[in-house]
C-alpha cells in the first residue's frame, strides 16, 4: 500500500503528534448526533480487525458464529487478523479496515496520532495478561538482565511490563534497560521460550497458559492483580469517528454482533470455547490443546465495557515507558450506539468516566 507507515515508525511518530495536541474535546460529538438522529447510510463495506487471542473471544465467536455477518445484512464482511496492536493502528491508517478489537493503549496511539479520529466505540474483555518465567524466577528481583518478550514494542503488555519493571525500580527504554525486552510474534515467543531463548514473556491469552501448560513456566504476575478490583480492559473495539458518523446504522449492527457474541460466551463456556478453536483452527490449522483453552478462557471476562476508568492509567503506563507522551484524551470514547443498544436489551449503560 503506497504511503504505509511501519508499527515502530507510528510509535515514533506518536510523541511528536501527542506533545502538538492542545485539546480533543469535541472529537465524538458528531458522531453521537449523526447515531442518535438515524443521519447517515448504511455502508457497502466493513472490514473488521482482531486477533487470535483469547483476550479477542467476542471477536473470534463473532466471526465464527456469523453474528457479525446476520446483522450487517447487505453490508459486505471481511476481516484481517493481527498479532498485535500497533500492527492494527498501521492499518487503520492505512486504510485498509475501518474497525478494529485492539488493546488500550495502540488505542491510544490511534486516537492521539489522528487528532482524534479513532474513537473507542466499545469495550470487549478484561484480565487475561501476565508474566510467565522459567521456574528459577521466583521473585520481581531476579529479573535484572533476563530476556523477556512481549508481542511488539508499544502495544498493551509491552507497555505493561515496562511500567511494572519500572514500578520495581528497573531502569527501563526502548533501546535498552536493566531487563532485555524482546518484542516478538506471540507464536515465536512460545517456541524460543521452549528452547530456552527468552526467560519469560509477558503476554495475552491463550499465549500466558501455553507457556505455562506447554513450557513448563510459571506465572510470576497476573496483571489482574494490579489493578482495583482486578478490573481492566485489555481489549477494546474502535472505529474511524468519519465511518462512525457516516455509518452509524453499520455501527449499531457491528456492535449488535458482539453483543451477541458476549452473550453467547456468557452462556455457554464449552460452546463459546469450541467456537473459539474452530476459528484458531481456521487461522492459524492448529487449534489450541483443551487444557490451554480453558484455562486461558478462566483468565478473560467478556464485556463490552470499557473499563474507561483504567485507559487514563494505561496512558500513564505508556508515558512512564516511553512509548507515548502525555496528552488529552477527551472524546476517546464514544459509546452512544453501544449505551443505546444495551438500554434497549434492558442492560446498564456503560460509563467514559468523563473521556
Amino acid at each position: 500500500m503506497p504511503g504505509r507507515r511501519s508499527p515502530l515508525a507510528i510509535l515514533v511518530l506518536a510523541p511528536l503528534v501527542a506533545a502538538a495536541l492542545t485539546a480533543c474535546g469535541s472529537s465524538g460529538s458528531s458522531a453521537k448526533a449523526g447515531a442518535a438522529d438515524g443521519a447517515g447510510t448504511p455502508a457497502s463495506e466493513l472490514r473488521l480487525g482482531y486477533f487470535g487471542n483469547i483476550t479477542h473471544a467476542p471477536a473470534l465467536v463473532g466471526v465464527e458464529k456469523g453474528f457479525f455477518a446476520q446483522q450487517l445484512g447487505n453490508t459486505k464482511f471481511s476481516t484481517q487478523v493481527f498479532n498485535a496492536g500497533p500492527a492494527e493502528v498501521e492499518a487503520l491508517f492505512g486504510g485498509s479496515i475501518d474497525a478494529g478489537f485492539i488493546g488500550p493503549s495502540p488505542a491510544i496511539n490511534a486516537f492521539v496520532q489522528s487528532h482524534g479520529d479513532f474513537v473507542i466505540v466499545s469495550g470487549a474483555a478484561s484480565g487475561g495478561a501476565a508474566l510467565v518465567v522459567n521456574p528459577s524466577i521466583t521473585s520481581p528481583d531476579q529479573l535484572k538482565g533476563k530476556t523477556i518478550a512481549t508481542p511488539q514494542l508499544g502495544n498493551t503488555q509491552d507497555v505493561a511490563l515496562r511500567a511494572y519493571l519500572a514500578s520495581k525500580g528497573y531502569k527501563v527504554s526502548t533501546t535498552g534497560g536493566d531487563v532485555n525486552v524482546t518484542p516478538q510474534d506471540n507464536a515465536t515467543t512460545v517456541t524460543a521460550f521452549k528452547a530456552g531463548k527468552v526467560d519469560g514473556a509477558w503476554v495475552p491469552e491463550p499465549f500466558a497458559s501455553r507457556l505455562i501448560l506447554e513450557g513448563g513456566g510459571h506465572e510470576l504476575v497476573n496483571e489482574s492483580s494490579l489493578w482495583p478490583g482486578g478490573r481492566f480492559t485489555t481489549t477494546v473495539l474502535v472505529a474511524k469517528k468519519s465511518y462512525v458518523k457516516e455509518h452509524p446504522q453499520t455501527i449499531k449492527a457491528l456492535l449488535a454482533g458482539e453483543l451477541q457474541a458476549i452473550d453467547y460466551i456468557g452462556a455457554s463456556k464449552t460452546d463459546a470455547e469450541a467456537a473459539v478453536n474452530a476459528q484458531l483452527m481456521t487461522l492459524t490449522g492448529k487449534p489450541l490443546a483443551q487444557n490451554v483453552i480453558d484455562r486461558a478462557f478462566g483468565q478473560i471476562t467478556a464485556t463490552a465495557d470499557p473499563i474507561a476508568s483504567s485507559l487514563k492509567t494505561e496512558q500513564d503506563h505508556a508515558v512512564a515507558a516511553g512509548t507515548t507522551k502525555a496528552a488529552d484524551l477527551k472524546g476517546i470514547f464514544d459509546l452512544a450506539i453501544l449505551n443505546s443498544l444495551l438500554t434497549a436489551g434492558g442492560k446498564q449503560p456503560v460509563d467514559s468516566a468523563g473521556l
